[in-house]
């Protein structure tokens, strides 16, 4: 058997254990549905420059709405960055620069007369390491409505939170202890608990930044199912290293190398039949 013939085996038997589990986890939507819904985020030729050095070269890409899109590359290929530039997290950066376009349902978010902490509020995010703040589970969710002003009474903000720990599939497990610390719940619980924090205002987009590295197998797997149940009512996109895990959660995958956006399209076509080669390399750990 030749080189290329052990390569293209190797495929075969990736894209197998990929469509199965890609399958068994997502089957309340098919490829076609996905293509169908509406487009919630667009950005085109996006450009991120640190000082002298240019991180994202020309990103152009569509984000369905009520979906999953995974972005997945090596280290330091631009995922977390344009991520990032997704909610103007960027904006906080010294030298700093974000050029070309991203829109949400058709509206610049980088207009002048956009306001940005609304905008934060429209996309939410979740980062690699749960951060909750040293305050009480309930104080953790309710701080976002409060400073919104989403809540008239507190029986109006009782149920923001009860609702959003509710939809972050931890409520039950944190019902009778509201007023205790976050910081003591375990890893998992709190990366739950940062989720309910960012549903309580009210996004249409939750952004996460590889949401599950640091936490165990079993946590993991709470997370997904939890991201699984999430899409049908946000759009989500996350940044992971595990492509597994962008198996099994998304419908789209976007895959990234040396700060280009090399390949894009439905998450089983890109894991079994990818059109550059790059990606296929990427897949079957030629390049890394």
């Amino acid at each position: 058997m030749t080189q290329n013939n052990s390569g293209d085996t190797q495929m075969d038997m990736l894209a197998g254990k990929v469509k199965m589990t890609h399958t068994s986890v997502n089957s309340a939507m098919n490829p076609t549905d996905m293509l169908e819904r509406p487009i919630r985020l667009h950005a085109k030729d996006v450009t991120v420059h640190y000082g002298a050095k240019q991180a994202l070269f020309g990103i152009s890409i569509d984000i369905p709405d009520r979906a999953v899109t995974s972005f997945i590359g090596p280290s330091g290929c631009g995922k977390s960055t344009f991520l990032r530039c997704i909610n103007r997290m960027n904006d906080t950066i010294e030298g700093a620069k974000v050029g070309g376009l991203i829109e949400l349902d058709g509206e610049d978010i980088y207009d002048q007369s956009l306001d940005v902490v609304e905008l934060r509020a429209r996309i939410g995010m979740v980062f690699q390491k749960p951060n909750p703040f040293p305050k009480s589970i309930y104080e953790n969710v309710a701080y976002g409505p409060k400073i919104h002003g989403l809540a008239r009474t507190k029986t109006d903000l009782d149920e923001i939170v009860i609702s959003s720990l509710r939809k972050a599939g931890l409520f039950e497990e944190v019902k009778d202890r509201l007023n205790e610390p976050g910081t003591g719940l375990s890893g998992g619980q709190q990366q739950r608990l940062c989720i309910a924090r960012a549903i309580a205002v009210g996004p249409e987009v939750i952004l996460m930044d590889e949401p599950c590295s640091a936490l165990d197998p079993i946590a993991t797997a709470i997370i997904e199912e939890l991201i699984d149940e999430l899409r049908e009512n946000y759009t989500i996109v996350i940044v992971t290293h595990s492509m597994q895990q962008a198996a099994r959660v998304s419908q789209k995958t976007a895959f990234f190398h040396l700060g280009k956006l090399i390949e894009e399209g439905v998450t089983e076509d890109i894991f079994t039949n990818p059109i550059n080669k790059q990606t296929q390399d990427y897949i079957m750990g030629r390049i890394g």
